[in-house]
């Protein structure tokens, strides 16, 4: 299960996975690799770069691609401001 279980005011229930790393790299247990893989839908993973203090959001539907290319894979939100206002809109 992920670290978030959350919903929206519009009732829109999602996950979210959240992740601190160094580097490029984004280490992800198998477990949690094969929970997005078996729910690709409604779950994200959001990650923070230690070094730069980015933050970045990812669908489960990319976790494969994530865990390939890292944070040199397109995030689908970038900063925390911007991620927490797409997640705020799902459902609407």
């Amino acid at each position: 299960m992920p670290d978030t279980l959350a919903y929206t005011k519009y009732n829109h229930f999602f996950t979210v996975e959240f992740k601190v790393t160094k580097s490029n790299k984004v280490r992800l247990s198998p477990h949690q690799v094969g929970w997005h893989m078996r729910h690709p839908y409604n779950t994200f993973i959001c990650i923070e770069h230690l070094g730069s203090g980015t933050v970045k959001l990812y669908e489960g539907s990319e976790v494969r691609d994530l865990v390939a290319c890292g944070l040199e894979l397109e995030a689908w939100c970038l900063g925390l401001e911007a991620c927490c206002l797409k997640l705020e809109s799902l459902g609407a």
